[in-house]
């Protein structure tokens, strides 16, 4: 089928004094208008636009050249519509092949690091059991004994910044400052003076606490035996070989079933555990190992005395002596509500773990 030319009159389509009129007065749009003056005021230039997309179109412009601007226009459209056929090119809208995209980025958790402290292999083993042996029983009331000497540099370290003992201090320096400075004035007395006032501040604290060395020395084997002569439950954890936790558990008699004739395991049912002592070494610390002994102890005394039987810290237990006036205690009161609260979380997961039981 034969393309028909169509006309194209740009007057049409821009009137006068619209951009094409004025294309001639920009500087990069300039051309010659003297060959084109030269020409027939009326005539068809025909721009041949090829473009490859399947075949050659002619598209005829007629129209009315009136001045040289549209000549100069048309001159321009034509040496910018002659395009190179090589230069056309279809885009590439196909998709790419996987194997030219990128690989993944590993996961950050592949390429973690190993953890800095890992564990060694030859870790010693972590037991909880109860101390049957007389030198084991020892062992864990040394423990015991070495927690309340223990209590002497918690009080030295509260008693030094205590504010009643500060104002003590800030008094005794001023006297001190007054007397070799103010009258005498005289530095090295200034100075000896006041290290004399601080050696005597710390001192009197050191003096005060050492009671506490006592109370420790005065725990003996006849601490752990109830009146009725039965000896406490002694739980212990072991690291390895070494032990590092103790805790001292005695199990009362039902008090209805006391005075009969009955043996002690029968005596047991319906009474109650009362913890003692519960210490660990210093550096075992606050890494659950006292929580082990706790849930230990509350085991003990729910299969000899019954699954509803009570668990709780004795009120004269053995860290409980103070040697200091109420006001200069209180670390240790809040160590023993720290060690309630966490009495009553084992107590709670127990109970927790007894409801499963029944589901």
């Amino acid at each position: 089928m034969a393309h028909v030319a169509r006309e194209l009159d740009l007057n049409a389509y821009y009137g006068p004094g619209t951009v094409m009129d004025r294309m001639n007065v920009v500087p990069g749009l300039k051309t010659s208008t003297e060959a084109c003056e030269l020409e027939e005021p009326r005539r068809i230039l025909s721009i041949k636009i090829r473009h490859k997309i399947g075949e050659d179109w002619v598209l005829p412009l007629a129209g009315l050249i009136n001045n040289s601007s549209r000549t100069a226009f048309f001159l321009f459209l034509r040496a910018n519509l002659v395009v190179n056929p090589s230069a056309m090119s279809t885009p590439d809208m196909e998709p790419a092949p996987s194997h030219t995209l990128p690989p993944p980025s590993p996961s950050p958790l592949a390429t973690a690091d190993p953890p800095s402290n890992p564990v060694p292999d030859d870790l010693p083993p972590l037991s909880v059991c109860i101390l049957d042996s007389e030198t084991d029983k020892v062992d864990a009331l040394n423990l015991v004994a070495d927690s309340i000497a223990q209590q002497r540099q918690s009080s030295s370290y509260y008693l030094v910044f205590h504010p009643y003992l500060l104002a003590i201090l800030a008094v005794g320096l001023a006297i001190a400052y007054q007397y070799s400075w103010r009258i005498r004035r005289d530095l090295g007395m200034a100075l000896m003076l006041h290290s004399g006032v601080v050696m005597t501040y710390l001192l009197g604290i050191r003096y005060f606490t050492g009671q506490y060395i006592q109370v420790a020395e005065n725990l003996k084997w006849k601490w752990m035996v109830s009146e009725d002569g039965e000896e406490d439950t002694v739980i212990g954890v072991r690291f390895g070989r070494d032990l590092i936790g103790a805790l001292i558990l005695r199990l009362e008699p039902n008090q209805n079933l006391a005075g009969k004739k009955r043996n002690r395991s029968s005596t047991l049912r319906g009474g109650k555990g009362v913890i003692r002592a519960w210490t660990v070494k210093l550096k075992y610390r606050r890494k659950g190992v006292g929580i082990d002994m706790l849930h230990e102890a509350v085991k003990v005394t729910r299969e000899k005395c019954g699954k509803d039987a009570e668990v709780g810290f004795a009120k004269e237990h053995a860290n409980s002596t103070m040697v200091l006036p109420e006001a200069f205690n209180g670390p240790f009161r809040k160590n023993e509500q720290r060690a309630a609260k966490t009495l009553e979380k084992v107590l709670g997961e127990w109970e927790g773990s007894k409801r499963r039981r029944k589901l």
